[in-house]
C-alpha cells in the first residue's frame, strides 16, 4: 500500500492504518531499534510505541516522508530506552561506541537554548550530507541514524570493515570542518 493511502487511513482514524504501517515498515523499524537496543523484546516494544505515537500524531501531522517520520520516532524511543537501561547498568556497547564516534562533531546539550542549537546543527548536517557521494551518505546514515554495526555496512557495500571505518572517520572529519564553517561550536 502506498504511503498516501496509509496516511488517508490514519486521517479516517481506521485502525487498519496501524496494520498497514506495520506491514510496510515494521521490519525496517524493528532493525533500527535492534541496532540500538540489542534486545528483541525492547525493540518490539519500541516499534509498537512508535506506531502508537504515529497514531497520536496523525492527524494533524501529515508527514511528507512517512518512512523517515516513523524511523525517527523509533530511533528516539530506542535511544530513550537505551539511556534508561544504561543508567541502570553502565555497560559498554555499540551505542556507547556510536556516541563516542560522533562526540567530536556534535555539541553537548545542557541548557534550554539547546533545542534551537539542535535545529541549527541538524540543518547543517543535512546540508553537509547532500555534498557527499550517495554511498558515503548512505553509510553515514546507516551508522549514525539507524545504528547499524560496521560489519553490516561493510557487507552491504562489499567492503572491508577497516575501509568502512576509515571512510566514516574521514566523513566525521569533513563534518567537523563543515560545522565549524557554519559557526557551530563543537
Amino acid at each position: 500500500m502506498e504511503d498516501h493511502s496509509i496516511l488517508d487511513l490514519f486521517f479516517a482514524r481506521q485502525e487498519s492504518a496501524i496494520a498497514e504501517t506495520k506491514r510496510k515498515y515494521g521490519g525496517r523499524l524493528y532493525r533500527t531499534a535492534m541496532h540500538i537496543l540489542y534486545c528483541n523484546e525492547d525493540a518490539e516494544e519500541c516499534v509498537s510505541d512508535a506506531l502508537l505515537k504515529a497514531w497520536d500524531a496523525i492527524p494533524p501531522t501529515r508527514p511528507e516522508k512517512f518512512g523517515a517520520f516513523l524511523a525517527k520516532i523509533t530511533r528516539n524511543l530506542s535511544i530513550n530506552r537505551w539511556e534508561a537501561k544504561s543508567a541502570e547498568k553502565r555497560g559498554g556497547g555499540e551505542m556507547d561506541l556510536l556516541l563516542s564516534e560522533l562526540e567530536d562533531c556534535i555539541p553537548a546539550s545542557d541548557g534550554p537554548e539547546d533545542a534551537f542549537e539542535a535545529t541549527v546543527v541538524t540543518d547543517a548536517i543535512n546540508v553537509f550530507l547532500e555534498t557527499l557521494e550517495q554511498s558515503a551518505r548512505v553509510a553515514f546514515v546507516l551508522r549514525y541514524f539507524h545504528g547499524e554495526p560496521i560489519r553490516d555496512i561493510a557487507e552491504r557495500f562489499q567492503m572491508s570493515e577497516s575501509k568502512v571505518k576509515s571512510m566514516l572517520f574521514r566523513i566525521r572529519k569533513k563534518l567537523l570542518v563543515h560545522l565549524e564553517k557554519e559557526g557551530v561550536i563543537v
